[in-house]
């Protein structure tokens, strides 16, 4: 990996009732952590991102019940063990068993010094294309649509919480820090009714005023084809006042149904939208890297992102 890149796993999952949802996301180079950004500072970007690493776990609750957690402990690479299967940082680790990918969660949440451990087992209808697509116009930074389409359980221990429904899972790596290409991005995932799922992404380059557009389908092969995805259409901003859009088709406007993450520089939401002639019920993401490059955002983040080692 480059000095000053990175690299990152993503799963997120919906509960086929809707009322429970989760974020995983192992960081190899962590792309939102102020400790990383300080040491590039320090540097000069020749910062090894082995020495930044972290499994981001986020647990949500959509009907007010009992459970939301978070945990995002980051580590040096002492804590890193990597081989051709197997990603473990502290006492967390995702590993390829042939079939599915396995979680064994074993993390402390903040703000409250909770426990959150447990099992995850991601089971892909099939795995999707192997070339990554560039995600900038220099080709620096990658996305890799891994599982677009899978089912995911939940098995764990506290909190307990053990439930299936649909998953996806993906990969991104860049050779330079996210802030120093894009000013901002829109991403959303949602499954299809027919056993299909599809990805829109809209990220603005600095420098560049046309946003970079990428709208793909994943059939249950794995097989991923462009669509013509419809207009952005404003959704409310978030309560840190971070612009939101999401894509639909004319005469179905989106709708935010539960704000999941709010934070000065991000937003995770669930939003109800139209595709493919279809109802789509879309993870979603909205981020402003001019807001995490602000210092006082940078200080505010180890409350969320403490470092051990």
């Amino acid at each position: 990996m480059a000095p000053g890149g990175y690299a990152w796993w993503y799963l997120d999952a919906l509960s086929d009732d809707q009322h429970h949802a989760l974020v995983v996301i192992a960081f190899i180079g962590s792309v939102f952590s102020p400790y990383y950004a300080a040491a590039r500072a320090r540097q000069g970007g020749r910062t090894d991102p082995q020495q930044h690493v972290a499994i981001n776990v986020a647990l949500y609750r959509t009907d007010g019940g009992p459970g939301a957690r978070w945990a995002m402990t980051e580590r040096g690479s002492a804590a890193l063990q990597r081989s051709a299967h197997t990603l473990a940082i502290g006492p967390s680790q995702l590993h390829w068993d042939g079939s599915a990918l396995v979680l064994q969660l074993d993390e402390r949440c903040v703000p409250l010094p909770r426990r959150l451990r447990g099992t995850l087992r991601l089971h892909p209808q099939a795995l999707g294309s192997p070339t990554p697509l560039a995600l900038d116009r220099a080709g620096a930074h990658q996305w890799w649509p891994i599982a677009p389409c899978a089912r995911v359980e939940v098995d764990l221990i506290d909190p307990a919480w053990r439930w299936q429904g649909s998953g996806y899972l993906d990969s991104n790596r860049g050779d330079v820090p996210l802030e120093d290409t894009f000013n901002d991005w829109q991403w959303a995932r949602a499954a299809l009714a027919d056993g299909r799922s599809a990805v829109v992404y809209d990220a603005v380059e600095r420098g560049h005023d046309d946003p970079r557009h990428i709208a793909l389908q994943f059939d249950a092969r794995g097989g991923g084809q462009p669509f013509e995805a419809p207009a952005l259409q404003l959704l409310p901003v978030s309560g840190w006042r971070v612009p939101r859009s999401q894509r639909s088709e004319p005469g179905h406007a989106p709708t935010l149904l539960h704000t999941l993450e709010d934070t000065p520089f991000y937003a995770r939401s669930l939003v109800q939208a139209h595709w493919l002639g279809q109802p789509v019920l879309a993870m979603h993401e909205s981020l402003r890297l001019d807001r995490f490059r602000q210092p006082l955002v940078q200080a505010m983040l180890p409350f969320r992102m403490p470092r051990r080692g």
